[in-house]
């Protein structure tokens, strides 16, 4: 990758910390996604707190243990515990029991389909896909499951593992398809269009394929591992943690980011943590390992400020469908709600 300019004097940055509702959650948080316009904190042990817009924290419990995955579509949030329970928490608080694994073991990854409701978990080297009143379907991969991922179309899963990622569509027997790549590979995501698969490794770099031909797409250069990824609104760039400054890879043409540079936006002195992009505008929020929370226009890099630095690192961020509404928070639990 590209040297990248050191980051503008802050106090050059149009600033709109002075907008932030704050919230104090008082729990470790590892994720942050949006069921209608309340803000939903998914803790690292038992309870999730949703946040109205007044900034009122109500606390509801979801596993008699460490919450170790989450995923959402924006109507329930699905989530995996080390209880060895699948739940799935709605809008209105309230929490259901999906599936228990009869051996009880960690589910270390869930998966959320869009449009069909279906969803998926894993425990081991097993994953499960669970569709409507359908039963039950899994398939056992060669090492233990790192991430999920369903198709943005029809009922397709991607799982990644040691060594690659298998594409299974659960309702066809025999069509587990192998991707091979030599590595741990851990989060895994689809490109918008469905012409992509990325896969974030163990080692600071993500791998890709392009699903016409299964060529492979090798994203490296980060000196830090990649545990945050976010599709663009339009889907033609994917943007990255992992480095001091947002990486964004070009999905735009059918070859994807292969002979391509990514854009760099955002340095700072501190490493990016967590990226989300806004649902429907060329914009992204950015954490950093400083605290510091930033929105980025994606066109010309243009940055407003959010929140200072001087905190724990951010470690979850996320927008309302609408993109009315930005909710983020560090390790700690502070955090903010900004209505845009």
């Amino acid at each position: 990758m590209k040297e990248f300019t050191p980051a503008p004097d802050s106090a050059s940055i149009v600033s709109v910390t002075d907008r932030v509702k704050p919230v104090a959650l008082g729990m470790g948080v590892t994720s942050v996604y949006f069921l209608g316009d309340r803000a939903a904190f998914v803790g690292g042990e038992e309870n999730v707190a949703f946040v109205d817009g007044q900034g009122e924290v109500t606390k509801v419990a979801v596993h008699g243990g460490g919450i170790l995955s989450a995923a959402s579509d924006g109507k329930r949030i699905v989530m995996g515990g080390d209880d060895g329970k699948v739940v799935a928490l709605d809008a209105r608080g309230e929490v259901t029991l999906l599936a228990t694994d009869p051996k009880r073991r960690w589910i270390d990854a869930v998966a959320l389909q869009a449009d069909g409701g279906a969803f998926a978990w894993s425990a081991g080297k097993v994953a499960t896909v669970k569709s409507g009143k359908a039963e039950e379907k899994s398939l056992e991969v060669p090492s233990t499951v790192g991430g999920l991922a369903f198709a943005p179309k029809g009922l397709r899963l991607a799982i990644a593992h040691y060594n690659g990622a298998t594409l299974w569509f659960p309702n066809m027997e025999g069509s587990a398809e192998f991707l091979p790549w030599a590595g741990s590979h851990h989060a895994v995501t689809f490109s918008p269009d469905n012409k992509f698969l990325v896969t974030a490794m163990h080692e600071p770099a993500l791998h890709g394929w392009r699903l016409a031909d299964n060529r492979h797409m090798r994203m490296t250069g980060y000196p830090g591992r990649v545990r945050s990824m976010s599709w663009s609104a339009g889907g033609k760039g994917l943007a990255t943690s992992g480095a001091d400054t947002v990486i964004i890879w070009p999905f735009g043409s059918k070859d994807g980011p292969m002979g391509k540079e990514p854009a760099m936006l955002a340095p700072l002195q501190a490493r990016v943590a967590v990226v989300a992009c806004h649902p429907k505008n060329d914009i992204l929020a950015a954490g950093y390992s400083d605290g510091t929370v930033l929105m980025v226009r994606l066109e010309d890099g243009a940055e407003i400020l959010v929140r200072r630095n001087g905190t724990p690192p951010v470690a979850a961020i996320g927008w309302n469908a609408k993109g009315t509404l930005l909710a983020f928070a560090d390790e700690n639990g502070d955090g903010g709600l900004l209505e845009l």
